[in-house]
C-alpha cells in the first residue's frame, strides 16, 4: 500500500476552510481570494457551495491552505 505524497490527500474541503477561517479569518479569506462568499455574509456553508462548482476558485483556496501548512509547520 502506498501514501499520497499530497498533504491535500484525505482532507475534507470543510475542514480547509474551518481550519483557514480559523487561522486568518474571512476578512483576510476575502482579501486574498476576492469572492464574494468570503466577504459577504461569509458561512461555511455558502463557501463550500461555491467552491465546489468554481474550480479556480477551489484551487485558490488549496493553495491557501499549503500556504497555511508551511506557515504552522514553521512555528
Amino acid at each position: 500500500m502506498q501514501k499520497s505524497n499530497d498533504p491535500l490527500h484525505g482532507v475534507k474541503l470543510a475542514t480547509i476552510i474551518d481550519e483557514l477561517v480559523d487561522f486568518y479569518g474571512w476578512e483576510y479569506m476575502g482579501n486574498t481570494v476576492n469572492i464574494r462568499c468570503f466577504t459577504h455574509r461569509p458561512t461555511v456553508k455558502s463557501s463550500l457551495h461555491f467552491l465546489r462548482r468554481t474550480p479556480w476558485a477551489r484551487a485558490k483556496v488549496e493553495q491557501m491552505y499549503l500556504q497555511f501548512l508551511q506557515e504552522k509547520e514553521k512555528q
